[in-house]
């Protein structure tokens, strides 16, 4: 789908999915056999409607409490191992940017650029205005709150007031993918993936470059075949920041100055992620890689899933979970990837990774269903 966006257009790009105007009909491969991995129910489930087409809305956990909103507005918080509702709140909205969460507030930016903060009892705090459509889960920590939107822009805002503090910009370019994207933080430190395969590091203080790295350099002779953007959200380990692009390459960084770690040929439309030992990636066949954190060879792949137009994989300590674009939630074996459990939900597309919580693990559909299931431990 092309949207003229600010003199750009935005290539939509979800779970393993390139959308044009023109594609024709793509057919999802069957399920494969179960064989010897279970079939697991939901521990609870709560609708919350108001879908839209791949609204990458990614809920966020703090504690024991979930907030979820739908694309039509409806925030809800809820306890992550009953499913009780809590409260519920109509924003009369249009969401883009799923929810940011911290131990005092909740915020969540709309189409039409609006930033909204409520505190966790449910009240609103604040309303503020954002350059452009708020794009990704706003990232909540201490007294900042970081918005990204599809101008290029990436703005630090006051917790308490929602008053802007700083403004990053880079050069937009003539076209950017449209996928799932979200920031990452460690110590004082902001991380982003930027159109253009670059991954920077911003001071959360001042919105300060400290640095900025090439993923993947795009790559080709028209504007489509160049498109290398940063997909999902930039993974943190100790001592690395590790990040995927669509049409470039997987690859990691020193956290402290930026300067490559190791790279290798890849492309995601979903995004990674990772534990103490391996980061997972799906790429855009849908083919699941955990790759060693230390040099980035593969240490198994799993194609069994391939065309089901994965979402980013979450890890869940001894399994993985990842959606797909039928609404089923994959869990394979963190060690060997071997498909050991299968879910169903409610049939629509999972666009965002699953999202890791103290009593298991909790997708929420392109629908606006959100399922929780038990994992291994």
């Amino acid at each position: 789908m092309r949207r003229p966006l600010l003199r750009r257009i935005a290539l939509l790009v979800g779970p393993a999915l390139f959308v044009a105007a023109c594609s024709s009909a793509i057919v999802i491969p069957d399920l494969p056999p179960i064989g010897k991995a279970t079939s697991r129910t939901p521990v609870w489930q709560v609708r919350l409607g108001g879908g839209g087409p791949a609204s990458f809305l990614e809920p966020a956990v703090f504690g024991d409490h979930l907030y979820a909103v739908s694309a039509s507005g409806l925030l809800v918080r809820i306890d992550v191992r009953t499913g009780r509702e809590l409260w519920r709140r109509d924003l009369d909205a249009k969401v883009s940017g799923g929810v940011g969460a911290s131990a005092n507030l909740v915020v969540v930016g709309t189409t039409n650029g609006t930033v909204i903060a409520f505190g966790t009892d449910g009240t609103e705090r604040w309303r503020a205005r954002a350059s452009s459509e708020v794009r990704g889960a706003p990232l909540v920590h201490d007294d900042l709150v970081v918005v990204r939107t599809v101008d290029a822009r990436i703005a630090g805002l006051d917790s308490a007031s929602g008053e802007r503090r700083w403004m990053f910009q880079r050069a937009s370019l003539p076209l950017i993918v449209r996928g799932y994207s979200a920031l990452s933080m460690s110590g004082p430190t902001v991380f982003a993936g930027l159109p253009g395969g670059r991954v920077a590091a911003l001071a959360a203080l001042n919105g300060n470059m400290r640095w900025e790295s090439a993923v993947a350099t795009p790559r080709g002779t028209n504007e489509i075949e160049r498109m290398s953007d940063v997909i999902g959200k930039p993974w943190v380990g100790r001592g690395e920041v590790c990040a995927v692009t669509y049409q470039g390459r997987a690859g990691c960084f020193n956290v402290e100055n930026g300067n490559a770690l190791w790279a290798r040929d890849m492309s995601s439309s979903s995004g990674l992620g990772g534990d103490a030992r391996f980061l997972f990636v799906t790429d855009d066949r849908s083919r699941v890689f955990a790759l060693d954190r230390g040099d980035g060879s593969v240490v198994w792949r799993q194609d069994a899933l391939r065309g089901r137009q994965m979402s980013a994989p979450a890890a869940l300590g001894s399994e993985i979970a990842i959606g797909d674009v039928r609404g089923y939630v994959h869990f394979l074996s963190r060690d060997d990837g071997q498909v050991v459990g299968r879910a169903e939900t409610d049939g629509d597309p999972i666009d965002v990774p699953p999202v890791n919580t103290p009593a298991g693990v909790v997708v929420q559909t392109r629908g606006g269903l959100l399922a929780a299931f038990a994992t291994a431990r």
